[in-house]
Order: C-alpha cells, then sequence, then structure tokens
C-alpha cells in the first residue's frame, strides 16, 4: 500500500441516525438536546424521509442526520441500523476515490454524486469483498467534499 495519501481527511461532516420514525429522533436531538433542524431532503431512490439538523456554526458545524424509511420493506433499510453512517470531510474527494480504490477500499454503488446537503458525497461500503479487502467492517462510511471555508479551518 501507498502510505502517501494525496487527500486529507479533516473532520466529522456528519453522523447519521436511523429509525422507523423519525419523530422519536426528533423528540431526543430537537427537542431535548437543542439541534436545530436545517432542510429535510427525500429520496425514492434511497428510500429515506430525512430531516436535516445541525449543532455548531460555520467550519465546525456537524449535520446530525435523523431518519426514516419512505417504505420500510424496501432498500436501503436506513432504519435497521440506528447509527446509520458517519461523514467525514475530505479536502479532495476525487483523489481521496481514486487513491484508495487502487489500494483496496470497496465503495458502494453510485460512485459520487451530490448528497443531500448539496455537497459532493460517495460511500466506503460497510463489506469487503475478494477484489476490494478494505471496507468499513460493518460501519457505512460517507466521504464528503469540503467545502472552501472548511479545509481553510480544519487543515
Amino acid at each position: 500500500m501507498n502510505s502517501s495519501k494525496p487527500y486529507k481527511i479533516l473532520g466529522i461532516q456528519q453522523i447519521a441516525i436511523g429509525g422507523p420514525d423519525k419523530v422519536a429522533l426528533r423528540k431526543l436531538w430537537v427537542n431535548m438536546l437543542g439541534l436545530t433542524v436545517t432542510g429535510n431532503f427525500v429520496s425514492e431512490r434511497e428510500n429515506v424521509d430525512e430531516d436535516i439538523c445541525a449543532i455548531g456554526r460555520g467550519p465546525h458545524k456537524i449535520e446530525v442526520d435523523l431518519m426514516q424509511p419512505l417504505d420500510p420493506d424496501k432498500k436501503p433499510a436506513v432504519h435497521t441500523t440506528p447509527l446509520n453512517h458517519v461523514g467525514l470531510w475530505v479536502d479532495d474527494l476525487p483523489m481521496a476515490v481514486e487513491w484508495m480504490t487502487a489500494n483496496g477500499v470497496r465503495f458502494a454503488p453510485g460512485g459520487i454524486r451530490k448528497g443531500a446537503a448539496g455537497y459532493d458525497i460517495c460511500f466506503i461500503h460497510p463489506k469487503s469483498n475478494a477484489e476490494f479487502p478494505i471496507a468499513g467492517e460493518g460501519v457505512l462510511i460517507e466521504l464528503v467534499q469540503a467545502p472552501a471555508e472548511v479545509i481553510a479551518a480544519l487543515s
């Protein structure tokens, strides 16, 4: 493995919490913990209805997504893993994906695309396979292209 990485992971961008009913999740995260709901994202393709919440401000803001499935019988089953995924800021997403893929990291289908918050994203698969022996070991990990102000603040 090449140890000189051409990218830098800057910090946590988000955590995503899944459940059968996001109203119950909001009772804790919004009503009790005081997070602010900043948006909503609904996707048939991703089988999700999520409230996008935030803690902190500016480049130190961390997104907390409260997710429920549109259809609990369809995949992906965003509610079956309570801690659905962790999102990490990265300074150069295309370079990170290229380098990690060349070094055996398995990515989930879908490639780099716009995420719910408007940033380019992709996912490291939770399970490895013979072709790509490095994965999230049961955890779905989202890589998120950091905007310039986050790169400057966290580099």
